[in-house]
């Protein structure tokens, strides 16, 4: 994995710290175009990977990119699946069994055992979830996804839940359909690590918050420290400025300097904050690899 991920909150109105900030970047990037300026002087600073959502918006980018392999030869995306609030809104409009008919192929296996409720009365989970990953990577296709995540919100549901078995089917199908590696993003790595390993996956790819005044690391600071330093586990770090709270040489320095993170996700919508992390990722983690 690159040193340097760029993620996608910005482009869809998601700020931490301040819902006016986010309101005005849903708007300032509602055009396809506004998305593509940013995306290009991250990839013009030599930062080649995009972690996005499924969002339907980014299907657009996947096609400017596909349209353009000379100008985009290194562009790489992590798609994160699935867009959580396009499977609440359909179960909000059309209810559950409504919802997956939504997403399900409209003919076939599938569409014939829901017309009864069979697939969920006999528990066809993993048939579910497999057709619902291919339904979410058909946007992808053409383009280089080395890794594929699962969202947070899924994760961190299925994690309460205790339904650990859906990490093992999604892991198994990532690598078999796409020959990716499969990644998870939580908002609880300690608990989540614990989870996969007992699944029998070993040393996973876990995106978490991960920051030197342990802002929204839940769980707790001493458990992610562990879990990082057990070389258990291959960690990306996102949320590493804590929204702001921590200047960003401080933070960059301090991440650099802890064992098991091999990546920093971050999201940013100007020239100037572009650049300044990649400067700060390439003075204490070393430059990407040519």
């Amino acid at each position: 994995m690159d040193r340097l991920l760029f993620g996608d909150n910005q482009f869809f109105g998601i700020n931490h710290m301040s819902e006016e900030k986010a309101r005005t970047q849903a708007m300032r990037f509602q055009e396809t175009q506004a998305i593509m300026d940013v995306l290009d002087v991250a990839y013009d600073a030599g930062i080649r990977t995009f972690a996005c959502t499924t969002h339907d918006r980014i299907g657009a980018i996947a096609e400017r990119v596909r349209a353009n392999p000379a100008r985009y030869a290194d562009f790489t995306f992590y798609p994160c699946m699935p867009y959580a609030h396009k499977y609440a809104n359909a179960v909000t409009e059309h209810g559950m069994m409504g919802a997956l008919r939504e997403f399900m192929p409209k003919d076939g296996l599938f569409a014939t055992a829901l017309t009864g409720a069979r697939t969920l009365a006999t528990k066809e989970v993993e048939g579910i979830e497999k057709v619902l990953i291919d339904m979410e990577m058909k946007m992808f296709r053409g383009t280089k996804t080395p890794v594929i995540f699962m969202q947070n919100v899924f994760v961190d549901l299925l994690l309460g839940m205790g339904f650990t078995r859906a990490f093992r089917i999604f892991h198994d199908h990532i690598k078999a359909e796409y020959g990716a590696e499969p990644g998870y993003i939580t908002m609880n790595m300690p608990m989540l690590l614990d989870a996969l390993e007992r699944e029998g996956i070993e040393r996973p790819i876990i995106c978490s918050n991960i920051n030197k005044i342990g802002f929204r690391m839940s769980g707790g600071y001493d458990a992610y420290m562990g879990a990082l330093r057990s070389g258990r586990v291959r960690a990306i770090a996102m949320s590493v400025y804590a929204s702001g709270a921590i200047p960003a040489d401080e933070a960059i320095h301090w991440i650099s300097e802890l064992p098991g993170v091999e990546s920093i996700l971050f999201g940013a919508s100007s020239a100037g904050n572009i650049h300044g992390t990649k400067a700060l990722v390439d003075k204490y983690m070393g430059r990407e690899a040519a």
